[in-house]
């Protein structure tokens, strides 16, 4: 197995509830139950069964076959998923991905973090995030090359970008308004005053502002829990 199939097969197998993961994992691959069912000659109701963990816990084998049902599908598609994984580099020096265990909604997610919502609350409870990014924003903005950028959404877009040492949090409004990609939600750590400009291009893209004031260590501690 590959690299990141390795570390998707990993995380079910460890995870208190694999079939909430392994529900994930496919809704991260863009698949329904139906087209895996397909694939794996199964029905889709005994996929529901799994992730709904009204089975048992699936064995290595069992979730090798999903693994690489998920990477063969979206390999028929164009393999533009996988190949998201191939380049991840985590941890890098600019950022550090995570991926939740399983979904959470924006608002979830908000309470955890301790935040407060500067602009488009209105959206928070339709957010779906599987995980987050923690970015260093001086140097995405001034070190990083633009072609690196879709690295920084991990497995899916659905996600968090958590900004640290901001001061307007401007910047990485910019950057992320001209980015194809986007963000589910945009964090600012640590700011008093959120920039207009940078409200202004939140509501254009519709794209929630969050501010908290959790130390690093703390956000990371709650957020690698999930």
């Amino acid at each position: 197995m590959e690299k990141f199939a390795v570390k998707i097969a990993g995380e079910i197998s460890l995870s208190d509830t694999p079939g909430k993961t392994m529900k994930k994992w496919r809704e991260i691959f863009e698949i329904t139950q139906a087209e895996l069912g397909k694939h794996l000659e199964i029905s889709p109701s005994t996929i529901s069964d799994y992730e709904a963990d009204r089975r048992e816990s699936p064995g290595i084998k069992v979730v090798k076959r999903f693994v690489d049902a998920l990477i063969e599908i979206d390999s028929t598609r164009g393999g533009q998923i996988g190949q998201r994984f191939r380049e991840d580099t985590e941890g890098g020096v600019f950022y550090e991905t995570h991926e939740f265990a399983t979904s959470i909604t924006g608002d979830s997610f908000t309470k955890i973090i301790e935040g407060k919502v500067v602009v488009n609350d209105d959206i928070m409870p339709e957010k779906k995030l599987y995980g987050f990014t923690l970015l260093d924003s001086i140097k995405v903005i001034v070190e990083m090359p633009y072609s690196e950028f879709p690295k920084l959404f991990g497995a899916s877009p659905e996600r968090a970008f958590i900004f640290t040492k901001v001061s307007t949090g401007r910047s990485p409004m910019v950057v992320v308004r001209v980015s194809q990609m986007k963000p589910s939600v945009v964090v600012l750590h640590r700011i008093d005053t959120v920039d207009k400009i940078a409200v202004k291009i939140a509501q254009k893209e519709r794209i929630p502002i969050v501010t908290t004031k959790l130390s690093i260590n703390d956000l990371l501690e709650k957020l690698k829990k999930l």
